[in-house]
């Protein structure tokens, strides 16, 4: 398998003791395009990922692993991109199986599934349940089963690239990457890849609840225009069941002790009116949604179909132009066959002409 067409994008934040081995693993599997970004570390990450063939570039914005990706799509123009951490856990090895549903057509993002073959000690059980909670909310509210929306390991097309818009400049970057890919109705497929732990003298950048907070977070955020229903709807629910709980309160006691509460009361009439507004407003949004996602895949049809018929188009001028040129250099041999010869000059005339 070639691999001219691959950047190898890995975003760096001092893991000296891990990226010689990950840009080695990577430049024997025939990567040549390796490009490191890294946020600004200081226990020698950028001089020994350069030592070791790597292209390095300093991260301009945060220190994130979301802004680093961001500048790393932004500096490359390859045609394929596989990303990937640059703390030993992902193998170059599985680099073939995460490229070959792209070079065969079948996706333009690939996930790979840590959670297939996970070596003893790569995550830990606080890790590995909120891993299980994100993905089953995330298929929940979106829609889809990636199995692993959290892996850093992924392959992804220049055209998906494009099509997806991120802003997330932290660990959210990889559930942002997933919705868009949703949003957007990027073909993506997931493979099952080795999981590594760290190598025991390594330093891990994942804070679990900082950084599960921001996930989840995140996941929330980005159901408000891929599925509104949940967004409001959720909101929405919560508020009306809060209403109806003080709304029996208030019933219970004004019937049992003739104690009225209308403070409670006022409150609870507010929280019915504001969940029901949420309620019709999610349905609204959700349908609106509905109706804008089918015309745009309408109007990805139309384009392609706009777009095979201008080639075929321009390729049947070609095939008429050449037809006739044809015809043109056949009609001139003919023409000059029936043309009559002319005879030199003093052998035309006839016998008495020549005699008188």
């Amino acid at each position: 398998m070639e691999y001219d067409d691959v950047c190898v994008l890995v975003p760096t934040l001092n893991e000296s003791e891990t990226i010689g081995p990950v840009v080695e693993s990577f430049a024997a599997e025939g990567f040549e395009n390796i490009l490191v970004i890294d946020g600004g570390s200081t226990d020698g990450t950028q001089s020994i990922a350069e030592e070791k063939g790597a292209r390095v570039v300093q991260q301009r914005g945060s220190r994130g692993k979301g802004q680093a990706l961001q500048e790393g799509f932004e500096l490359t123009d390859a045609p394929v991109v596989l990303m990937l951490d640059g703390d030993q856990t992902y193998r170059a090895e599985d680099a073939a199986a995460m490229l070959e549903p792209i070079f065969e057509g079948r996706a333009d993002h690939v996930i790979g599934d840590r959670f297939a073959d996970m070596e003893d000690g790569a995550m830990t059980r606080l890790n590995e349940f909120g891993n299980g909670v994100i993905n089953r909310a995330f298929s929940v509210i979106h829609g889809r089963d990636y199995q692993d929306i959290l892996s850093g390991y992924r392959a992804l097309t220049r055209e998906s690239i494009s099509r997806i818009s991120l802003s997330e400049d932290y660990f959210g970057v990889e559930t942002e990457m997933a919705v868009e890919c949703v949003k957007h109705n990027v073909r993506t497929e997931v493979v099952p890849i080795r999981y590594l732990a760290r190598p025991d003298d390594s330093e891990t950048n994942l804070r679990p609840f900082r950084d599960g907070a921001d996930i989840i977070l995140t996941l929330y955020k980005m159901a408000k225009t891929n599925n509104p229903l949940f967004y409001f709807g959720s909101v929405g629910t919560v508020s009306l069941v809060v209403g109806v709980v003080l709304g029996t309160y208030v019933a219970v006691e004004w019937i049992t002790a003739s104690t009225s509460h209308e403070v409670i009361a006022f409150l609870g009439g507010l929280a019915i009116i504001f969940g029901v507004q949420l309620l019709m407003f999610g349905v609204l949004s959700d349908m609106i949604v509905t109706v804008n996602r089918e015309q745009t895949r309408q109007l990805k049809d139309l384009t392609e179909r706009l777009t095979a018929d201008g080639v075929h188009g321009a390729a049947r001028v070609d095939e008429s132009e050449d037809a006739n040129t044809a015809e043109s250099a056949n009609g001139s041999d003919g023409a000059a066959g029936d043309r009559p010869q002319e005879s030199p000059p003093g052998h035309g005339a006839s016998a008495p002409e020549r005699r008188g």
